[in-house]
């Protein structure tokens, strides 16, 4: 690793780690080999489905679906029941992205929360445990030994990928943005905030890993937070985020400063 990462991993975790929070989707897993078995799956869905109409409606409503994630995330939606008024409590994030994907996709709320469990819940989860990252287990060990806690938070519930993946009961945490008291999709500092709370712990204590920098770099920032960003290569990242490239090289640094 050369100087510059040495020095963004010095800034990061300059106070002692006592926890670790992960995200799920390219973090534990590889998404891409996933993604593209699930696109061969949609690709094929006519057939799944014995109807290229339902088939469509099935494509619609995925689009419109992480479309309307993808808004929500760049402009944060007000407190309240995503009418506006807001009451000052987080909204119910996962209705009102159901909601905004069924208006886009023109279909009914009900058809699209059917298909995404479908295809984006149920589906996926036989791939998982096959492309589990290289390394998760043992580095989840390590953290046991070291009484580190273990938490997830994700954009999406993270119980059943964590079940398929073997990784059931490993973590003290495991919080979606869309849940109760959160209603804020990631990089907003606000889940990341609620899982150090639930951890007991400050900020700087709670050590973020995630795959993507603009979302879970930016958030854990936000935070307070120190992060690991997952990217296949080790390297300084910016404004005190680093980029690593397996968990055995973040368990040999984590170890070496515990």
């Amino acid at each position: 690793m050369g100087a510059a990462s040495e020095l963004a991993l010095s800034t990061a975790l300059s106070t002692r780690v006592r926890a670790v929070l992960f995200d799920v989707d390219g973090t534990l897993y590889r998404q891409g080999p996933v993604r593209a078995r699930m696109a061969l799956e949609l690709l094929l869905a006519p057939i799944a489905l014995r109807s290229l109409g339902r088939a469509r409606r099935a494509w619609r409503a995925i689009g419109a679906f992480r479309r309307a994630q993808e808004e929500l995330r760049a402009a944060p939606p007000p407190s309240g029941d995503g009418d506006g008024k807001g009451d000052g409590e987080p909204l119910d994030l996962a209705r009102l992205q159901r909601r905004r994907a069924a208006e886009r996709a023109g279909l009914s709320e009900a058809e699209v929360e059917a298909v995404v469990d479908e295809w984006m819940g149920r589906r996926p989860l036989r791939h998982l445990r096959r492309f589990r990252r290289p390394g998760v287990l043992p580095f989840l060990d390590f953290l046991a030994a070291r009484g580190i806690e273990a938490g997830v938070l994700s954009d999406y519930p993270a119980e059943a990928k964590l079940e398929a993946m073997g990784l059931a009961g490993r973590f003290a945490v495991a919080l979606c943005t869309t849940g109760p008291g959160i209603g804020a999709f990631k990089p907003h500092p606000r889940g990341f905030l609620r899982a150090c709370e639930a951890l007991g712990l400050r900020p700087a204590e709670v050590l973020y890993v995630g795959d993507r920098p603009d979302v879970d770099g930016a958030g854990a920032l936000a935070a307070g937070m120190p992060c690991a960003i997952i990217s296949g290569r080790a390297r300084a990242g910016s404004g005190g985020a680093f980029e690593i490239d397996t968990f055995e090289r973040l368990r040999r640094e984590l170890e070496s400063r515990l």
